[in-house]
């Protein structure tokens, strides 16, 4: 799947090819010299690290608190610790 840009860089290659006449042929790139690029795998969305005792309202620690972060740990008591869920060992992640 290509990108806009990538579409757009295609359609100003062929006007150009198409303008001054210049067939695939005549770019002398042979189809084994052409570079096949692969999209890169999407990044895994981080799983939840912090998760509410009570309400199970969990955040992965990205982006801007959530307003349920913010009152457990200024209203309700709570530290950051209690709130964070624990890392699994390498062994238990495979």
């Amino acid at each position: 799947m290509l990108t806009a840009e990538q579409e757009a860089v295609l359609r100003s290659i062929r006007k150009l090819l198409d303008f001054w006449q210049i067939s695939p042929d005549e770019l002398g790139i042979e189809e084994s010299e052409m570079i096949v690029r692969k999209p890169e795998p999407l990044p895994v969305p981080a799983g939840p690290k912090y998760k509410h005792p009570h309400t199970g309202e969990t955040w992965n620690g990205e982006g801007s608190q959530p307003s349920w972060i913010r009152e457990a740990l200024t209203k309700e008591g709570f530290t950051v610790e209690e709130l964070r869920l624990a890392t699994p060992s390498p062994e238990q992640v495979s």
